[in-house]
């Protein structure tokens, strides 16, 4: 299984020279199984330079697009993925709860609504609805995909990716809380993430800055590194960087969730995801 990361950032796309090391696109991530299956999760602004490689590199385009959940950063790169308007494309969905609805709801319904000019019968390519995941596991020949319900407003779907003995799992836009009253608490995400190989996690915000924004539905690196500490996880990669967080401050969220893991003890691999990279399972 690989993982690559085309879009890391969270909010709002953030282009610029203060971006180019952890990108500046919204999230997207490509998931190709040992099987040749692609997976895509989200649709976010990165999910337009995926659609640039794959019309590049395949004869025809054939993928799962699992959501995470519709809010407009995981949603704003489906009118700009140009497979869409390939017959030949095909696009298996499923996700969140109303996902297809919220894709749909980008595209005008022929009431001069929606946020692009065309509409979503208007593509061209094989777009169907799955909607396996929320009654159970999806299964990809060899590959289990099982969900986790997100603690963020408006709700959603984390996953978890079993394949050959190798465990991934994606949990973004998730606030990790430490008290029961708050909400779902790390304990209650570690059976999900348990003995996983990776994991990708929502970090968004820094220690300092968590209480201000309680309740947006978002994670700092702390909570993060506990939740995988607490499951036994080999590698942990932050994820849904703020939008205004510099390459200088990024590379300083992981010194210092590094050095916090360090403090325990730990011995597991924690970086923050970066656009372009790779991972390897």
């Amino acid at each position: 299984m690989k993982v690559k990361f085309w879009g890391t950032r969270g909010s709002i796309a953030a282009p610029g020279r203060d971006t180019v090391i952890y990108g500046g696109n919204t999230c997207c991530v490509e998931i190709l199984l040992n099987c040749g299956e692609t997976v895509i999760i989200d649709a976010g602004s990165g999910i337009r330079l995926l659609g640039d490689h794959l019309m590049a590199t395949r004869e025809t385009v054939d993928v799962h697009l699992l959501m995470t959940h519709v809010h407009w950063d995981h949603v704003q790169g489906f009118p700009f993925f140009d497979p869409v308007f390939k017959p030949t494309t095909r696009i298996a969905v499923d996700g969140a709860p109303r996902c297809i609805k919220g894709l749909r709801a980008i595209f005008d319904s022929g009431i001069g609504d929606g946020f692009f000019p065309i509409q979503f019968e208007q593509l061209r390519a094989d777009i169907h609805y799955l909607d396996e995941l929320r009654y159970g596991p999806l299964k990809i020949q060899n590959t289990t995909i099982t969900t986790v319900p997100l603690h963020h407003p408006q709700g959603g779907f984390g996953f978890r990716f079993e394949e050959d003995g190798k465990s991934f799992v994606f949990i973004t836009d998730n606030e990790l809380t430490r008290e029961i009253w708050r909400g779902k608490r790390i304990e209650d995400f570690v059976p999900f993430c348990r003995n996983a190989d990776i994991l990708v996690h929502d970090a968004q915000f820094v220690p300092e800055e968590i209480e201000l924004y309680r309740g947006w539905g978002h994670s700092d690196y702390s909570t993060a590194l506990e939740l995988a500490l607490k499951a036994g996880v080999k590698h942990l990669a932050l994820f849904h960087h703020e939008p205004s967080r510099t390459d200088r401050a990024m590379a300083l969220i992981e010194k210092k969730c590094r050095a916090l893991a360090g403090k325990h003890g730990a011995e597991i691999k924690i970086e923050a995801a970066r656009e372009g990279s790779e991972l390897i399972l």
